[in-house]
């Protein structure tokens, strides 16, 4: 079958989805009359709701498709003039593939390239042409890789695969926005169900074979080992890429400073990682395709390229950034058009690590100096006074919350590592080391000359009594002052927690409350009695993020727990004792929904608060 037969398929497919959901409301209404001719009163208006709110959810989701549209264009738009080169490779490229040039070329945030067209009357009538271009492939491919990625994208305009792009959308937008209003016990949904299953697969069918189609475009355009480079080299860049913002971005991020060049940031680590790029891209590609991939399998389309007809091509192996000369420029220009910094500090590249890694050690230390005040009684406390509860040999009770599965003894021997950390931020606020950025390896804390510190030897003395004075003095020659570290935040907060499961409708106190549980603590949301829209409530609350609501609602942090007493598991009923001296009773309630294993996970807390309890 012919990729336009296939997409042609679809088509009809889709409106059969849309003729399939009259003939229901239809049968539905027809079932409303057959009811109300054989009942009356409450049983056949119960019956008649039932029937009516079965349909009406796979009515809701079909309207919401027929009124969207696909979202508007994004990217930083490139035109002839900021960019000539590049536009007179896309045109040069368009003509030997035998189509239309593109009206717009955007650069986008993403290790991709792709192509859309503004077109009328089911793909009868052309519109605008936009081609998409990925500002990390600009940074890491040459230009015959490049050219490679052109010929691809064009080879969709030549195959008029984007004619049918915007019905595509909306059969999927379909088939999601009705499906996911089907409830299990949906009767009528059983048959959208199957019929939506058979229609992504006949769709992703066509997306595979449209994907091959381009890149044999790509391969008669530039040339096989360009084709197959530039597919083996994706992965690599798009590994890359995860780690560039996993390791390098997101950390500080996520606690308010943000990096000054962002893409820059990428090109300048890709350059420094040669040996571990160079590791992936000896890995073999993944040659196994699913029926429900929408694209091959790079594995498969690399034989497939290898089998196509051979041309000769001339050889480019400068950067694709000499496409663009002013990269750097157009990185800054896109960093402002698509990325919010919101209320975080901005700074240079080592200034942002720096910051960063100082607010991540701080975090840290304020839970252990926290721990410390409570052993103590005292409001704050610092690096002097962990040190004092070590002097007065009282570590083990302070380092039993940091390892509660081993004795004292043992879990006073392991905050040495603890200790090293602490000892960290106190060089750090001395002013005795500093943490150097670096591309090509992870920050490390150098010291005023450069060389980097290590205080791990210093950690091992401190945690005993005996060899404490020691290790104060050898602090003391490295120029750093015990007193510098001390706690900033006195009180727990949900600040860079992550949301890990939720309870709806559980009773804390005399109040009704849906829990939201954090990897720091707990959220406590005032809730209706009503039980019927419990996961629904949690998943709009859970949206919101960790941080804002903690913010605007009670948080309980796990560390403020001093014990858990779990009365009962199912329904699960549980006394927390505070540090504070207050208790808290929380009791899940029969009727409340069930939310994945949030039950089991909650156990799992509260099982580890009382190991730490017990240490």
């Amino acid at each position: 079958m012919s990729t336009a037969m296939r997409a042609g398929l679809s088509v009809v497919m889709l409106v059969g989805f849309y003729v399939l959901g009259l003939v229901q409301f239809a049968a539905a209404l027809l079932g409303v009359l057959w009811i109300w001719g054989h009942f009356s009163g409450l049983a056949a208006a119960k019956f008649s709701w039932i029937l009516l709110g079965a349909v009406g959810a796979i009515a809701a989701g079909l309207w919401r498709a027929l009124r969207a549209r696909p979202d508007e264009p994004h990217g930083l738009i490139l035109t002839p003039e900021q960019a000539p080169e590049l536009w007179a490779t896309v045109r040069e490229m368009a003509d030997e593939a035998g189509t239309r040039a593109p009206d717009e070329i955007r650069l986008v945030p993403e290790v991709n390239a792709a192509v859309s067209e503004d077109t009328r009357l089911l793909g009868l009538i052309a519109g605008t042409r936009r081609l998409y271009i990925g500002m990390p492939l600009l940074q890491t491919f040459t230009v015959d890789q490049m050219r490679s990625v052109l010929a691809h994208e064009l080879g969709h305009y030549s195959g008029s695969h984007t004619r049918m792009a915007e019905i595509a959308y909306r059969g999927r937008l379909a088939m999601h926005e009705t499906l996911s209003r089907v409830g299990k016990w949906n009767v009528f949904g059983w048959v959208f169900k199957g019929y939506g299953y058979l229609y992504l697969l006949v769709s992703n069918a066509v997306g595979r074979r449209q994907e091959l189609e381009a890149d044999l475009a790509s391969v008669r355009v530039a040339g096989v080992d360009a084709a197959v480079s530039t597919m083996r080299d994706l992965p690599v860049v798009a590994s890359a890429w995860n780690f560039y913002f996993g390791n390098y971005v997101a950390y500080g991020w996520e606690i308010g400073y943000a990096p000054d060049d962002i893409f820059g940031g990428f090109g300048r680590l890709y350059a420094a990682r040669t040996e571990e790029l160079a590791e992936l891209r000896d890995e073999e590609p993944d040659s196994e395709t699913s029926r429900w991939d929408s694209h091959p399998a790079p594995g498969e389309r690399i034989a497939a390229m290898r089998a196509a007809p051979a041309s000769e091509h001339p050889t480019d192996g400068r950067p694709a950034s000499v496409l663009l000369p002013q990269l750097g420029g157009a990185a800054l220009e896109l960093q402002s058009e698509v990325i919010d910094f919101g209320t975080r500090t901005v700074l240079s590249w080592p200034d942002f690590t720096a910051a960063s890694l100082i607010a991540i050690g701080q975090r840290r230390a304020d839970r252990v100096f926290r721990a410390a005040a409570r052993r103590l009684g005292v409001p704050e406390a610092g690096l002097a006074e962990v040190l004092g509860l070590v002097e007065a040999g009282r570590l083990g009770e302070l380092a039993a919350e940091f390892a509660p599965n081993v004795s004292r003894e043992e879990a006073a021997t392991r905050f040495a590592a603890v200790l090293d950390d602490l000892f960290e931020l106190a060089a750090v606020r001395s002013g005795a080391a500093v943490w150097k950025h670096s591309w090509s390896e992870p920050a490390r804390l150098v010291d005023a000359a450069g060389e980097p510190v290590d205080y791990s030897p210093i950690a091992k003395l401190a945690v005993a009594p005996e060899t404490l004075g020691e290790a104060r003095a050898k602090l003391a020659e490295a120029g750093i002052e015990v007193a510098a570290a001390r706690v900033v935040e006195t009180k727990a907060t949900a600040s860079g927690a992550d949301v890990i499961g939720a309870l709806p409708n559980v009773r804390a106190g005399d109040d009704e409350t849906d829990l939201i549980l954090l990897t720091r603590g707990m959220v406590l949301v005032p809730a209706p009695k009503d039980t019927n829209e419990g996961e629904k409530r949690v998943a709009a609350l859970v949206a919101a993020g960790p941080e804002r609501l903690a913010a605007h609602y009670r948080f309980v942090a796990y560390e403020d727990v001093a014990a858990a007493q779990i009365v009962k598991t199912v329904p699960m009923n549980v006394v927390l004792s505070l540090h504070d001296g207050t208790s808290l009773t929380l009791k899940e309630r029969w009727t409340s929904d069930t939310i994945g294993d949030s039950r089991d996970i909650f156990e799992k807390v509260l099982n580890r608060i009382n190991e730490r309890a017990n240490a």
